[in-house]
């Protein structure tokens, strides 16, 4: 939910991470830079699997402290494929902050602008996937692993606080959209989900004017694809809500569509969903829209007039400019690169 300061100045710490992370948000700074009556300060902090090839730590101190004294933060992609711990583990830096941070609630907004874009026959995408961000089964994700053992345990942890303020938020967010909210869990099978489903109907009760309902997770990734159109706001595991959140990208264009926001009651990171795709790093075919979208979410969530106002026209950019199906990069068909098409939102706006 957004935090309302005074102020429209805004200092955003900038992390551009690996690969394509600095591509992408390089245009969401241009398109940030070309909103009125906003003032931003930019700074720009080392993180990633490249800083721990350089450095020996992905998330530097003095990064994690400014993280905790921006206004937010605006992040590009983290991670290499070939960076990893010695437990075999890749870097994820993200989810390092998202825990020092209690970024609890992982925000990913999933509608489709073309029809073109989506494998469906006739998509009807307009909902937002919400997932625990700092328990689940990521909860022993730092335990060390016993090289030499011959079974490994993780653990789903679900606990009521974790729980209590992750539902409040997502009926909070169900009010100012169409006052639906949908839990995924395993309920069934899981004793930790059937204590999450309790908690989710116990925090119903205090929002009689939202429609509150249940759906099972593999049922959740057939209707997905079947009947998307029966969603408007879904709370889930933090697992559970990793892999929904990419099949839901999939559905509409791909991860270069997919904006994301992890938030917390005091800090906030706004990030694209997709990885740093190092395949394609440096040769600006990279798409910014989902960067962009996360950069409007950012806005949102200073809850301010002029932020709102910033975040309107950022949306009505996109969608004017992707309402061509010839404004795509490779990635959705097209043949623009990062700057023509970050170019032609600058043009609209």
């Amino acid at each position: 939910m957004p935090i309302p300061t005074n102020s429209t100045k805004k200092h955003i710490a900038l992390l551009p991470g690996d690969g394509i992370g600095g591509e992408v948000l390089d245009a969401a700074v241009q398109v940030l830079r070309a909103l009125p009556g906003i003032d931003f300060r930019f700074e720009e902090y080392p993180c990633g699997a490249g800083e721990y090839l350089r450095s020996g730590n992905p998330l530097p101190e003095p990064t994690m402290q400014a993280c905790r004294s921006v206004d937010a933060i605006l992040l590009g992609a983290m991670g290499l494929p070939d960076v990893r711990w010695p437990d075999g583990r890749e870097m994820a830096p993200q989810l390092d902050l998202r825990e020092q941070l209690e970024l609890f609630a992982g925000v990913r907004p999933v509608r489709v602008f073309h029809p073109s874009h989506s494998p469906l026959r006739t998509p009807r995408i307009d909902y937002v996937l919400v997932r625990e961000s700092t328990e689940g089964l990521f909860s022993t994700r730092l335990r060390p692993r016993d090289r030499t053992a011959t079974s490994v345990r993780d653990e789903l942890l679900v606990t009521r606080a974790g729980s209590e303020r992750l539902f409040h938020f997502c009926f909070r967010l169900a009010r100012t959209r169409r006052r639906k909210l949908t839990l995924i869990d395993k309920a069934n099978v899981l004793p930790s989900m059937a204590f999450f489903r309790e908690i989710f109907y116990e925090v119903a009760q205090q929002y009689p004017d939202v429609e509150a309902g249940h759906v099972y997770v593999d049922a959740a990734a057939l209707y997905m694809v079947q009947s998307p159109e029966r969603f408007d706001v879904l709370v889930t595991e933090n697992l559970f809500g990793d892999i929904l959140s990419d099949l839901s990208a999939g559905t509409v264009g791909g991860m270069g569509l997919a904006p994301s926001a992890d938030i917390g009651e005091k800090h906030a990171v706004f990030q694209p969903a997709h990885g740093s795709a190092p395949d394609i790093a440096g040769r600006g075919v990279a798409n910014p829209v989902a960067t962009i979208l996360s950069a409007a979410m950012m806005l949102e969530w200073f809850g301010q007039p002029e932020c709102d106002s910033g975040a309107a026209r950022i949306r009505a950019a996109v969608e004017t400019v992707l309402a061509n199906p010839e404004n795509a990069t490779p990635d959705l068909g097209g043949r623009l690169s990062t700057r023509e098409l970050t170019d032609r939102i600058l043009d609209v706006l």
